[in-house]
């Protein structure tokens, strides 16, 4: 998702990644700029949500965070460079067309990832992001794509690649694999076959492909044609998009907000550590002061307004209610208001052609699309995702209550 104004390239960016991370991902979800960050933190839960992908633009570049649901940690990186998936495909001669690659999550490959302590967070963090593979039970061809992550510990940026998997067949020229692998070769140009064959017989930069480091004997059937189980085939690896370069700039404990675990830039020392931990433990104490206090508030309101009720009855001359009488009273309202929704809904319903019935639904199932509850956030949400209410029940009059 992004955060804030990002422009048109960094939105380019959110789709790719969205498409990227399919079919485990929100494809359709919008951003509004109604609603903060913890509109989505509440609707994780139900939704199966784990990970915020987050990405940001300031005046000093593009920033991308990783966030894990519900309580942290959060990644924070610099996006040095970055590649959109359609300028991948610009460059290649013959680009792949998408097809049923996106119907199975990627394979995921680490590398130079080293021992210290926010390497193996960053690690498990990325690792958490694709679903694991169970090598008894899993299918050949549900290895259709990779993510490759490689880290450079001289730079300490880490390359990101997107592929799709391919095999050819081995041992042969590319005009025959053209002939094997296709339906219909293209004999536009040629005689016949032969001509087809011969000319087509030099050495391309597939051949490469064939080297018995790239070579690997089939376990089980795969996609394409003539991949039977035991048959010597080339890996080949077709980059998709999209491609980044990222740093590692800080992880936080919480989500988006909490201590910070580390920072590339800024190191503190013990006392500055101790110091900030004793600020944030403070700061939550007030925040749960504040929270006690509204609710105290709301009670007492809710009192005063029921008392002043039954002053207004005994007043206008009616018998002082007893407190089971006023238990009873608010059950037959709760049951008279719940009849009244049912009522309500089944006249809606009563339409002959069934189309007043029909909106009804279509609206239902739009208000719990999450594209819908899809909000947008800023980066001035990041201090507080559980949001301070205290300021709008400071607003709040007595009907507002009631």
């Amino acid at each position: 998702m992004r955060s804030g104004e990002v422009g048109h390239s960094v939105m380019g960016l959110v789709s790719d990644i969205r498409r990227l991370m399919e079919p485990n991902t929100a494809t359709k979800l919008r951003e509004r700029k109604n609603n903060r960050l913890r509109d989505f933190v509440a609707v994780a839960g139900p939704l199966g949500v784990t990970h915020f992908v987050i990405l940001s633009r300031t005046d000093h570049g593009t920033n991308l965070r990783i966030a894990r649901l519900p309580r942290g940690p959060t990644l924070s990186f610099q996006v040095k460079t970055y590649s959109l998936a359609k300028d991948i495909a610009a460059m290649q001669k013959s680009p792949k067309s998408p097809g049923l690659e996106f119907h199975v999550a990627p394979l995921l490959v680490l590398n130079n990832f080293g021992d210290s302590k926010e390497m193996k967070l960053m690690s498990t963090v990325f690792q958490n992001m694709f679903p694991p593979i169970n090598i008894q039970s899993m299918q050949l061809t549900d290895a259709r794509r990779v993510v490759l992550l490689n880290y450079n510990s001289e730079t300490k940026h880490i390359d990101f690649r997107h592929y799709n998997i391919s095999v050819k067949p081995v041992g042969i020229s590319k005009s025959i694999k053209r002939v094997i692998t296709t339906d219909v070769p293209d004999l536009q140009g040629f005689d016949d076959i032969s001509d087809y064959v011969l000319r087509g017989a030099f050495a391309s930069e597939s051949d490469v492909e064939d080297g018995p480091e790239s070579t690997v004997t089939l376990g089980q059937d795969y996609v394409g044609r003539n991949n039977r189980k035991q048959d010597q085939r080339a890996i080949k690896l077709v980059e998709l998009g999209p491609r980044m370069e990222l740093r590692l700039v800080k992880i936080q404990a919480g989500l988006c907000d909490g201590e910070v675990l580390y920072h590339d830039y800024i190191k503190r020392s013990s006392e500055e550590l101790k110091a900030q931990k004793v600020a944030r433990e403070k700061k939550m104490q007030e925040k749960a002061a504040r929270r006690k206090a509204q609710e105290e508030n709301v009670a007492k309101k809710k009192a005063e307004k029921e008392a002043a009720k039954e002053a207004h009855r005994i007043a206008t001359g009616g018998a002082p209610r007893k407190s089971e009488d006023r238990d009873d009273d608010d059950k037959d309202d709760d049951i008279a208001s719940t009849t009244k929704r049912r009522r309500g809904s089944e006249d809606y319903s009563d339409d002959d052609d069934g189309n007043e019935e029909e909106r009804y639904h279509d609206d239902s199932d739009n208000y719990s699309d999450m594209g819908d509850m899809a909000p947008q956030f800023s980066d001035d949400d990041e201090g507080d995702y559980s949001g301070d209410d205290h300021d709008q029940m400071e607003g709040f009059t007595d009907d507002d209550l009631e």
